[in-house]
């Protein structure tokens, strides 16, 4: 892990669509008035003929996704999590999942680390909102080569997809050589006290427990679940098996998201206590995002004293 190279997810997905944009001229970019921030801009600047600001509409905006897909156009929607997810919810809902269309929604910051914007843009509900919907993937990618990859693969599978980034600088941690697949989480470690359950910006806050935890002489797997939906429940059934703890760690209320999904697989499947790290059905604060994460108990320290 580069933990002096850091990057936001929102960079790298904004510089992945420039490229994306090269390969694929049916790749078209809609913004809801925010491409300075989600930086969907650097696609417009490369592309202009193939950007369009719909402006302060997002439900329009999902409505217009929906219609240039039927048209055999890609359209990557985006704006903020708490708008495209939220406010666009019944778009979403009905003209793209419902016909099952081929629109990939891009929504930037995500969680209580979007830091100072406060409660009413840190999105917590977004993927118990999406995952519930049927054809619908989602995704929440951990760093900047996770998220360059997920942008161009999403491009290559049919359907509604929702893409969870973040406005926070996080470490990067995987190489350009790492392989990964829509759908396998990826186990960082060999560890049998526990296992370190995470996703999005809190998995670099797992590997930084991790670290502290060796050094305290106990040994944990860490567990990067990219793919909420479809999830890798091979992995999770695997990790409850061999090893002594589960905990679930998300920037994200602990009702809907990656503890309930990893709940729901363990109960079925192999009946196993889950520790649920998130946010406990409360709204967010404004602060700085690392004060945020302490504040809401989902840092680096949090995370290590549930083993200490």
């Amino acid at each position: 892990m580069n933990i002096e190279n850091k990057i936001a997810t929102r960079q790298s997905y904004g510089e992945a669509l420039a490229e994306l944009g090269k390969k694929n001229e049916d790749i078209v970019v809609l913004d809801a008035d925010l491409s300075q921030a989600t930086k969907t801009s650097i696609f417009a600047k490369n592309f202009p003929e193939r950007f369009k600001d719909i402006g302060i509409a997002e439900q329009n905006m999902m409505g217009i996704a929906a219609g240039l897909a039927a048209y055999g156009k890609i359209p990557y929607a985006s704006t903020f999590a708490v708008f495209a997810a939220g406010r666009a919810y019944d778009q979403i809902r009905n003209s793209i999942c419902y016909p099952n269309l081929n629109v990939k929604i891009c929504a930037t910051h995500s969680g209580v680390t979007v830091g100072e914007d406060g409660a009413t843009h840190q999105m917590l509900e977004d993927i118990s909102l999406m995952r519930t919907l049927p054809n619908m993937t989602v995704i929440s990618p951990s760093d900047d080569t996770q998220t360059k990859w997920v942008i161009e693969e999403i491009s290559k599978i049919k359907g509604p997809v929702y893409v969870r980034l973040a406005r926070a600088k996080t470490p990067i941690i995987y190489d350009k050589k790492q392989k990964f697949e829509i759908g396998k989480g990826i186990q960082i470690g060999e560890g049998t006290d526990a296992t370190i359950i995470a996703t999005g910006v809190t998995v670099s806050e797992a590997l930084f427990a991790q670290e502290i935890l060796e050094k305290k002489n106990i040994h944990v797997r860490v567990v990067d679940i990219h793919t909420i939906k479809p999830i890798d429940k091979e992995l999770i059934i695997k990790c409850a098996k061999e090893t002594k703890k589960i905990i679930t760690v998300e920037d994200h209320s602990i009702i809907g998201g990656l503890g309930t999904s990893v709940c729901e697989v363990l109960s079925e499947e192999y009946p196993t206590k889950v520790i649920r790290m998130g946010i406990n059905d409360t709204f967010g604060k404004s602060g700085k995002a690392e004060e945020l994460l302490k504040y809401f108990k989902i840092d680096r320290n949090s995370i290590a004293e549930k083993l200490l």
